[in-house]
């Protein structure tokens, strides 16, 4: 991950965190019901998530209670707008943008000696099935302050008004709680510690839960998408719900997303597209091995593109260029089928939301469609970072190149 490091696009807007938020980040773990860390200085995102803490756990999803509870924290108001790195649901950005909305101007207050606990709750204390997901209909944020700063401060309330009471003012025994309590907590009297519970509609989503699941169902017939085989065919036992379920590689999929008006393709149009390029380059980089030339340069150069790709063996070079001549041979003949000379994969990697739905929507059919096809390294890295960070250690340290050049120039 150097390399990305480097080029500032791996994780590049996380929060420091040393000191006394350590100390307050580790509160919060323990009130949620996790351990704490030991680690004296580490990083997190807009939800509280940290990588170091998440290696020093060996769990990913820490900060989670089992795949339904999932929850979050804010230290320091500087989380306001970051990005939410690992998402256990798509809709968890939208959430903290939520969260800092309603809330913004009390967390920039409370945080400045206190942390705040965040429990996601929609209403599951626990997944048993896999179209379970299909219950996520609303999330009621809950907020918890550490050091039980609510209580304290009803206290210094109950505690001022009984000072002030007859002739009380003389009580030193009062007078001693009054200051032993200032000085830990400082004069919370007229401070808005109140956060109340925020509710949060959901509509179609992916969650990381049963080892990924993309819940469609804002369109024509609700359509649920596993990542994982194992749990695509336990759902598919269940008779309870009237969904559509797939596999996320069968090929019925694609078919049933552009019956449902939900993705397109139109070639004549693709083909004009950066995309297209970047599929085809990419494609091509697939089967280049052992060059004279770094995969960067063949990829970029125009005249060594053409003399690699007619090195190519012949079946090679038809899937790289199926789509410009399916295009061309339908110039002179309609009886060709897409299917009968473009490489399906190729032909999948083309697609894109419908030009109907909205941008909400629209991402997360991004996120589907890279992840189907995972071909155009642009696309990969804006909608789902974890694959395509994955994909990116495996590459030669070339075409890891030409990766980033692609996307820091976004070309």
């Amino acid at each position: 991950m150097q390399k990305l490091l480097e080029a500032n696009l791996y994780r590049s807007e996380l929060i420091s965190v040393s000191g006394k938020l350590v100390e307050r980040y580790n509160k919060c773990l323990v009130k949620l019901g996790f351990s704490e860390t030991k680690l004296k200085s580490f990083q997190i995102d807009g939800i509280g998530w940290s990588p170091q803490v998440a290696e020093e756990k060996g769990e990913i999803n820490y900060l989670n209670n089992g795949e339904a509870n999932p929850h979050g924290i804010i230290i320091s108001p500087l989380q306001k707008g970051k990005p939410v790195y690992l998402p256990f649901h798509t809709f968890d950005r939208e959430l903290m943008k939520f969260v800092f909305k309603i809330h913004g101007d009390k967390i920039k207050d409370i945080t400045r000696d206190c942390a705040i606990c965040l429990d996601f709750d929609q209403g599951i204390d626990a997944f048993y099935e896999p179209l379970d997901v299909l219950k996520y209909k609303t999330v009621n944020i809950h907020f918890h302050l550490i050091n039980d700063l609510l209580n304290v401060q009803k206290q210094q309330r109950e505690l001022v008004k009984t000072f002030n009471r007859d002739q009380n003012f003389i009580d030193e025994n009062i007078q001693a709680a009054l200051l032993q309590s200032a000085k830990k907590h400082g004069d919370l009297r007229e401070r808005d510690l109140d956060l109340h519970e925020l509710e949060y509609s959901t509509s179609s989503f992916y969650t990381r839960a049963f080892g990924g699941v993309y819940v469609l169902r804002d369109f024509i017939t609700p359509i649920v998408v596993f990542e994982d085989e194992t749990w695509h065919k336990e759902a598919i036992k269940d008779t309870n719900y009237d969904v559509l379920i797939f596999h996320i590689s069968q090929p019925e999929l694609m078919a049933k997303l552009r019956d449902h008006v939900i993705i397109e393709c139109n070639l004549d149009e693709v083909v004009k597209d950066k995309r297209y390029e970047r599929v085809k380059k990419y494609e091509m980089a697939t089967y280049l091995k052992d060059t004279q030339h770094p995969i960067k340069d063949i990829l970029n150069d125009p005249i060594l593109y053409k003399s690699y790709l007619n090195k190519l063996d012949i079946k090679a070079r038809k899937k790289v260029m199926s789509v410009e001549r399916y295009l061309e041979k339908l110039e002179t003949s309609n009886q060709y089928k897409i299917s009968d000379i473009v490489d399906s994969k190729m032909y999948e990697a083309l697609h894109q939301p419908h030009s109907s739905l909205s941008a909400k929507h629209q991402d997360l059919i991004w996120m589907l469609l890279v992840n189907i096809s995972p071909k155009d390294v642009l696309f990969m890295y804006w909608f789902d970072k974890e694959a395509f960070y994955s994909s990116f250690e495996t590459w030669d340290e070339s075409l890891k190149d030409w990766a980033i050049e692609t996307i820091s120039n976004n070309i």
